[in-house]
């Protein structure tokens, strides 16, 4: 009787073992996609960023500090490595485009250029869908996170050497730009 109990306990152990491990496999796996999503959209974006850089650059060609200020940013998005360096560049990325419109807005002739116009839309198109991949991202992020850290599984968890992973977050000065309302001038 001894010896069926404890092949039983045994064989609970075993498929809640086995369980625990496929759950956590399906979310590391849905994690790495999520994280393939962003590094899409985010080269989708660094290859559309040259023409639109060309475009304006034709119309302002004294604004030579912002176009070296969004080239660098684009290099710095295309080489990062990793969730927190890519957040970084996504950051310095998008604060070099703001200056960028911000010198188109002075160019009314730029602003009708049709192929700016075409760019510029697919440069919002493609935020957007940046900030839906990181939204996709940060919650398979999170799902993961909570069936790593909730027990029994966390202790399965680290045996098996998966790892809790880090957020895709704006910095503060974004955030705090974000949160502030627009202001409309007639």
């Amino acid at each position: 009787m001894m010896i069926f109990v404890i092949i039983g306990i045994i064989a609970v152990v075993l498929i809640a073992g086995v369980a625990i491990y496929n759950g956590l496999v399906r979310l590391n796996v849905r994690v790495e996609e999520a994280w393939s999503d962003i590094t899409v959209q985010l080269k989708r974006r660094a290859d559309l960023i040259p023409n639109l850089v060309n475009t304006v650059q034709g119309y302002a060609t004294h604004e030579k500090g912002v176009f070296e200020e969004v080239t660098k940013a684009r290099s710095a998005i295309v080489d990062a490595k990793g969730v927190q360096q890519t957040a970084q560049a996504e950051n310095m990325l998008s604060g070099a485009l703001k200056s960028l419109f911000a010198v188109a807005e002075a160019y009314p002739d730029l602003k009708a250029n049709e192929n700016f116009r075409a760019l510029q839309d697919e440069l919002v198109d493609t935020e957007d869908k940046v900030q839906a991949a990181r939204r996709f991202y940060n919650g398979s992020a999170r799902d993961l996170n909570i069936k790593i850290k909730v027990f029994p599984n966390n202790i399965f968890a680290d045996m098996l050497g998966f790892k809790v992973r880090e957020f895709f977050e704006l910095d503060e000065a974004e955030v705090a730009v974000a949160a502030k309302p627009t202001e409309v001038k007639f």
